[in-house]
């Protein structure tokens, strides 16, 4: 025990690795993300400005810069947070074995508008809020919306292949096409949802989708 706390012991060896994260550090990010996706659903890129996101936060200006380079890179972290929460309500749907694969868009769509509902239509989708203000974003960032959106399309093009291997849909159909046909309507629905504040659009394009791959 007296060699533990003696000025000659040996040091302990210093462990290799990267250093642990702050744990005060990582929540104070996840509330800037969490801020982020509240404020651009709703109000879009270029009318939410920094010191917004910092109010509704309740963190300071130093720790957002300690975090973000800019506002363009806090943007592509808003995305990246997105992708990876929309993408794992997609497979949710999508991985479900216990339901035909067009059940599971089915499912899928119906979560998503339940999502709308939550919020009274007034928060929309990320990326397609996103994708109307090309004009005051960065490349880098359009680039990764577009990525983003050919991801969805591809999730959704293997549920629909599934369903057409199960003969849910007609083998005349090129699923790849009806999966960015989804996606470009999609998108517009929700706009068209937002902007009315109620499902109706969402639920005639889901309707006028499905009855076109059913035929």
């Amino acid at each position: 025990m007296s060699d533990i706390v003696s000025n000659n012991a040996n040091p302990l060896p210093k462990k290799r690795g990267r250093p642990r994260k702050d744990p005060l550090d990582q929540i104070a990010r996840q509330k800037l993300i969490r801020a982020g996706l509240i404020s651009l659903t709703e109000h879009g890129y270029s009318a939410v400005s920094v010191d917004e996101v910092l109010t509704s936060s309740g963190i300071t200006k130093g720790s957002f810069y300690h975090h973000f380079k800019s506002k363009a890179d806090y943007g592509l972290a808003l995305i990246e947070a997105y992708h990876e929460y929309f993408a794992a309500k997609m497979m949710a749907w999508f991985e479900q074995s216990d339901l035909a694969p067009l059940d599971r868009l089915r499912g899928f769509v119906t979560d998503a508008e339940a999502g709308m509902a939550k919020y009274a239509f007034r928060r929309g989708c990320l990326v397609g809020n996103l994708g109307q203000e090309m004009s005051v974003l960065p490349a880098d960032v359009s680039e990764r919306l577009i990525a983003v959106l050919e991801d969805w399309q591809r999730r959704t093009a293997s549920c629909l292949r599934q369903a057409q291997h199960q003969n849910q849909i007609s083998q005349k159909h090129d699923p790849d096409a009806l999966a960015a046909f989804f996606w470009i309507g999609w998108e517009g629905a929700v706009l068209r949802a937002k902007l009315e504040r109620n499902p109706e659009p969402l639920r005639c394009f889901a309707a006028g989708f499905f009855t076109l791959v059913s035929n």
